[in-house]
């Protein structure tokens, strides 16, 4: 399998996206100096719609407030004819984001035709182009009409060139899947203070000590799987796909957690998410001959981009079958970081939701499989 990423400019010529004018210069965002109080979010949306809407008449603004996210609130606004979103960041959200870095990302990945139109910054948040279509469920992830879009939609997606979201000084070729883990970790030793928070950690987690052994098993067990290192998502959750009205494309949204990763870690993290977040059900992980069909169009596509646009060659069996192993190995990694930050967030975020509880499912699943996804190894 090839591992070079491919350079912009090509991806450009491929998917001809609305912004193929876009210079690799990140271009000026504007910023408006608000800060939107959780408790007053309309009030906040409005000040932001008065300085980057200012055509638009506040008094018939319609507005509605996403439920489903756990990392932040988001806010629908709309006048006829016009609509975009208004993302507040949760509470203490920078404890696991770099925004920075998602600014950077965002703007990268909007310039070839990935993510939604970034209207605005503000202190605490963004506006952006809302993404017509609905998000995907636990059955049309799987839906033979569906997941081969988002299958050859992850391939154009790792084969962006992402050296112009980098810092100067940063490695081209380092994941980020270490340095967010030990980040979480960090945290994590200086949460659960109150005595019946850190017994029901103990209790439910095993502790710190445990959460650490485990990080440098994992380090060591999947460091040397020989997985490329390209521009993922990270966070390919049900609700970050959506699905065109036509059913005939899907969009990624939500980059905030973005970057240099693992290609097998965003491929595992995206299979471990077929199991849904608000009610989960790990018997919907999809099985080795999903998981091969679905591995065979992303290499189809990704071989294909890797290989300059030119006609690619059938994908070779043994190839499938060492992705899918990667895959899976890294599926515990994404497993390991949902727990992680699913702790961070039951100690500091005020969105109402089960944070400590999801943790214990995740880290469930981690320990079911640990042993027997560490084991697979290609056949002779």
């Amino acid at each position: 399998m090839i591992q070079k990423t491919m350079d912009v400019n090509s991806v450009l010529k491929r998917f001809k996206p609305a912004t193929s004018g876009w210079s690799l210069a990140m271009a000026k965002v504007p910023h408006v100096d608000v800060s939107v109080e959780q408790e007053r979010l309309y009030e906040g949306a409005a000040e932001i719609l008065a300085s980057i809407r200012p055509g638009w008449k506040l008094c018939g603004v319609k507005y509605k407030l996403f439920t489903d996210g756990i990392t932040n609130k988001l806010v629908h606004c709309s006048v006829p004819g016009d609509v975009l979103l208004i993302r507040v960041y949760g509470q203490n959200t920078d404890l696991l984001i770099d925004r920075g870095a998602e600014l950077r990302n965002i703007q990268l990945l909007q310039g070839v035709g990935f993510a939604p139109k970034l209207y605005a910054t503000f202190n605490n948040g963004l506006a952006y182009e809302f993404v017509p279509g609905s998000t995907l469920d636990v059955d049309t992830v799987r839906d033979p009409a569906v997941y081969p879009l988002v299958a050859r939609r992850v391939a154009q997606l790792h084969a962006v060139s992402a050296k112009e979201a980098l810092q100067p000084d940063q490695p081209r070729s380092k994941p980020i899947l270490w340095d967010s883990l030990s980040r979480y970790l960090a945290v994590i030793r200086d949460a659960f203070k109150d005595p019946a928070k850190k017994q029901r950690f103990v209790e439910k987690i095993g502790g710190l000590e445990l959460l650490e052994k485990e990080f440098e098993d994992l380090q060591r067990q999947l460091s040397p799987l020989d997985s490329p290192v390209v521009m993922c998502h990270n966070d390919l959750l049900l609700a970050n796909i959506i699905l065109d009205p036509s059913q005939s494309s899907v969009t990624f949204i939500d980059y905030e957690y973005a970057g240099l990763n693992y290609q097998a870690f965003d491929i595992g993290n995206h299979f471990a998410e077929f199991a849904g977040v608000s009610t989960v059900d790990y018997s919907l992980y999809p099985d080795k001959d999903l998981q091969f069909k679905w591995l065979e169009i992303y290499l189809e596509e990704y071989n294909a981009l890797q290989a300059g646009l030119s006609p690619p060659t059938k994908v070779v069996p043994k190839d499938v079958e060492k992705l899918y192993i990667q895959v899976n190995k890294f599926a515990l990694a994404s497993h390991f970081l949902w727990v992680l930050w699913a702790l961070v967030q039951s100690e500091h975020s005020a969105i109402e939701f089960e944070f400590f509880e999801y943790a214990t499912i995740r880290l469930k699943e981690y320990h079911t499989k640990k042993n027997a996804f560490l084991s697979l190894e290609l056949s002779s």
